[in-house]
């Protein structure tokens, strides 16, 4: 029954920010929008790690992120392999697929670049600057793309937060957070922190673009 909860928790977390990133964008204009191709790269890494996955057997061991194990290109190979069966590898490319594409379009490219390499790079040092000790709370378990692209999907809850004034609107982007820290310490579920990390980083990305566009720049 704590299995069924934990995902249902994060599965409810997801769906809130893709929702976030559909206010953003506007659902009526995903059909005439270009193909974010930001999006469409991340999702071929990842199909192509599950595939390197299945015709070599020693993938896992040489490209996951466990801390016993040495090698730099650890940190960024593990996001593109999965751990977490059929169910959980489908899940992971679907939702990284979907909240990439959100996030080009609201983002734009090379911003969304820069946050998804924030989710993969920043828990584990914001864990360490808040002095939290242990392992990291990024949720990959050494491997899968499920924390880059829950960090990403919160960025864009906190721009919903800041440029609507629809109050569902703001209740639903401003719910992303507190759910987060709900699952955090009631499931040690590490979506749930990765998302308020995410969140807190999305609100100073839109505080910089929303200046940068008030003062003429692009």
């Amino acid at each position: 029954m704590s299995g069924v909860l934990f995902f249902a928790t994060t599965a409810a977390l997801m769906v809130m920010m893709i929702n976030s990133g559909l206010a953003l964008v506007g659902r009526g204009s995903l059909g005439g929008r270009s193909v974010p191709w930001v999006a469409v790269g991340l999702a071929a890494l990842a199909v192509t790690g599950v595939v390197i996955q299945l015709v070599w057997a020693g993938a896992m061991d040489a490209l996951d992120d466990d801390p016993r194990k040495t090698g730099w290109w650890r940190v960024v190979t593990s996001v593109f392999i999965q751990n977490g069966g059929v169910a959980g590898t489908v899940w992971n490319i679907a939702t990284l697929a979907l909240v990439a594409g959100l996030a080009q379009w609201f983002w734009g490219g090379p911003l969304t670049v820069v946050l998804f390499a924030g989710g993969i790079f920043l828990p584990e040092r914001i864990d360490a600057l808040l002095g939290m000790g242990g392992p990291s709370t990024d949720p990959r378990n050494f491997a899968g793309s499920s924390g880059a692209t829950y960090f990403l999907g919160a960025t864009l809850a906190a721009a919903l937060l800041l440029r609507t004034r629809i109050p569902k609107r703001r209740l639903l982007a401003a719910a992303v957070p507190v759910l987060g820290l709900a699952i955090w310490f009631a499931q040690s579920n590490g979506h749930g922190l990765v998302a308020v990390y995410g969140f807190v980083i999305g609100l100073l990305a839109w505080v910089v673009k929303d200046g940068r566009w008030r003062t003429g720049e692009r």
